[in-house]
């Protein structure tokens, strides 16, 4: 998605996000209330807007049922997060299956499946004493993207006829540079060499195309700019570089078993509601209408039937 934080608010996207909502009334009423024994769950999320929304789902949503929340939002990548995972200043982060699989444990390449891939990632997380939580419906994976003018020059549908083009520069997170899910993978899966990486900062993706700053970069699939109409090319990615990538929420075990029934149910049910048509109509509503997280998430539960 588009890496920018913004935070006005309007009506417009909110009547789009809760046009995509699925109706779960009955779980409001079902579910018990948390215990004044539960421990205080601390919800991190990454640094970019989809991250954003999902902490603020999980934490109304678990808000309303009774739980004490702290949330910190922005902690930073994969690896800044998992740090504040393991040394326990969180204890719970929405994470993307594959990259569970790909870059917190190191494997070169995820499973063949969705199920296969969010299996093996819960296995690896509770060897480690972490819970992983129901997948969403929705995945996000990264994607390498071209203008539709560059697509077009060079004849380029696949990642694979990246190799056609002589200097190529590729834009992406600094972090994109030294993962297997990022230019290490491309190299190794796709034998792409001499490539130019450019890490950018305070620009996305998108803007770096159209001013020419890079000629390919690397983009997320649900971001609002490669809807119907759009001006940039997805490159297709047969060897499954980027993997399955739905979300997960991972929580410390000894957390979740305290916090008890209530805890998963919430967190599971708010998951469930996550299509792909939901989530993107709430990255447009946050990244290109320019609402809050915080007023797009109380729309969508609220919808929903979850708060």
């Amino acid at each position: 998605m588009i890496r920018t934080n913004t935070r006005r608010a309007s009506t417009a996207a909110l009547a789009l996000v809760i046009g995509v909502a699925v109706v779960l009334g009955s779980f409001a009423a079902s579910a018990r209330s948390a215990t004044k024994s539960s421990p205080t769950i601390v919800i991190g999320t990454k640094n970019f807007g989809e991250e954003y929304i999902l902490g603020e789902l999980y934490r109304q949503a678990l808000e309303a049922k009774g739980f004490t929340v702290s949330y910190k939002e922005n902690i930073g990548s994969t690896e800044i997060i998992q740090t504040a995972l393991t040394s326990g200043k969180i204890n719970f982060y929405p994470e993307y299956t594959g990259v569970i699989v790909q870059d917190v444990f190191h494997h070169a390449l995820s499973a063949k499946s969705a199920a296969g891939t969010f299996a093996l990632a819960k296995s690896l997380e509770a060897a480690k004493g972490y819970t992983l939580l129901n997948p969403t419906p929705f995945f996000d994976t990264d994607a390498i993207a071209v203008t539709n003018a560059t697509a077009k020059k060079y004849g380029l549908t696949t990642i694979v006829d990246l190799k056609k083009v002589s200097g190529l520069t590729l834009g992406g997170f600094p972090e994109f540079k030294t993962r297997n899910t990022g230019l290490v993978g491309l190299e190794k899966q796709y034998g792409l060499t001499g490539v130019s990486f450019v890490p950018l900062a305070g620009i996305s993706a998108y803007a770096a195309l159209d001013a020419g700053k890079v000629l390919a970069a690397d983009v997320f699939s649900t971001d609002p700019p490669l809807g119907k109409g759009s001006k940039y090319t997805v490159l297709t990615d047969p060897k499954h570089l980027f993997g399955f990538q739905n979300v997960a929420p991972i929580v410390k075990s000894s957390v979740a078993k305290a916090a008890g029934a209530t805890f998963a149910t919430t967190v599971n049910a708010v998951s469930a509601t996550l299509t792909q048509e939901a989530i993107v109509a709430m990255n447009k509503a946050v990244l290109v209408d320019k609402q809050a997280p915080a007023a797009v998430a109380k729309a969508f539960l609220k919808a929903n039937g979850l708060i």
